[in-house]
């Protein structure tokens, strides 16, 4: 999974990030846990470019996974990491943030997407 970089990191060559980076890897994860108490955080995709929103997940969950090497391991997440694990693990099962929202809030990305791709491809037309 990757987080998106901040908005104040817009234009920043990505070569100038010095900080070691941690990849997580989960092979055939599981949420085996989620807790009652929600956490708000405001998600967006590349799946769904260019479009963000307020999505409701539990504040906390648990995932049992395979590593990089194939060992059973279980992670308790909470905040961020766990919305960031849900979100990913969603995907697996043909789930996007936006089938969260309400019918009108996904209508109204939907056709934002509808006119984003419109005029994409009319640029590259003209």
């Amino acid at each position: 999974m990757d987080i998106s970089r901040s908005r104040n990191d817009i234009g920043r060559d990505k070569k100038e990030d010095k900080e070691p980076k941690n990849p997580m890897y989960f092979v055939n994860p599981e949420i085996v846990w989620k807790s009652e108490d929600k956490f708000t955080y405001e998600e967006g995709c590349l799946s769904v470019p260019n479009q963000f929103a307020e999505i409701d997940r539990p504040k906390q969950c648990h995932v049992r996974h395979l590593d990089y090497n194939g060992d059973p391991q279980e992670l308790k997440a909470e905040g961020l990491l766990a919305t960031c694990i849900q979100h990913e693990i969603d995907h697996l099962e043909g789930i996007l943030f936006i089938d969260y929202l309400s019918k009108l809030k996904k209508e109204m990305i939907i056709k934002k997407l509808s006119k984003q791709t419109k005029e994409s491809v009319e640029r590259i037309v003209v």
